[in-house]
């Protein structure tokens, strides 16, 4: 099955990039679990919760339910996951799930504490070149996944314009771009969710239950 891996090939398993990996380990010692679907899941409800509201699916008011998914699932998970990735000798993941299990907690700090220092004129484009610049490291990224999976490249895909046009929105105070923003964001969730059901039900049974698609 193709997986989270560069060097997965596409008619590999999971447990098969495990073992290599082991063997690979100087040490060849204890390995973790595939950390992969806990941080596609962190990521994924996150998202999905931020980009329900930007949407306006629910009230505004009801922003402060994120931050705790920003600090303990979006932010805490992920980031373990990245650090278990490192141990895994995969790069891809470990870059891809700490980058954005800090971005979550870095969202979770913007939001509770460092905002309000700036003036309230200037917040939009503060906002703005934090979320910008969190859409170029996605492309990066994005460029990265054709070596991964088509299930890994199309959620980034739908990221990067998330990333871009949320921040553009939030600048220019458009709620219309805005909303685009958060569409692109809320396909990106449940594309994002698919792919950690996909990791954890193909790992359950050993076989392709739900395919990710190959590597380019």
């Amino acid at each position: 099955m193709a997986v989270f891996h560069p060097e997965a090939t596409t008619t590999g398993h999971d447990s098969g990039v495990a073992s290599r990996a082991a063997a690979d380990s100087p040490s060849r010692g204890w390995m973790p679990a595939d950390p992969v679907p806990l941080g596609l899941s962190g990521f994924a409800i996150t998202t999905a919760a931020l980009s329900w509201i930007l949407l306006g699916i629910s009230p505004k008011s009801d922003l402060p339910v994120v931050l705790p998914l920003a600090i303990f699932f979006g932010g805490g998970a992920q980031l373990l996951a990245g650090m278990w990735a490192f141990a895994q000798r995969n790069t891809f993941a470990a870059a891809a799930f700490s980058g954005y299990g800090a971005f979550w907690l870095s969202f979770w700090l913007l939001n509770t504490v460092f905002l309000k220092q700036i003036p309230t004129a200037q917040r939009p484009g503060a906002q703005e070149l934090y979320l910008i610049l969190w859409g170029i490291f996605t492309l990066y990224l994005w460029v990265a996944s054709f070596r991964v999976s088509t299930a890994i490249n199309i959620v980034l895909a739908l990221l990067v314009p998330a990333y871009v046009l949320i921040g553009i929105g939030t600048g220019a105070s458009s709620s219309l771009v805005t909303h685009i923003g958060a569409g692109f964001g809320l396909a990106c969730a449940v594309a994002a969710a698919y792919t950690a059901f996909a990791h954890v039900l193909n790992a359950t049974f050993e076989r392709d239950v739900l395919p990710l698609g190959p590597a380019s």
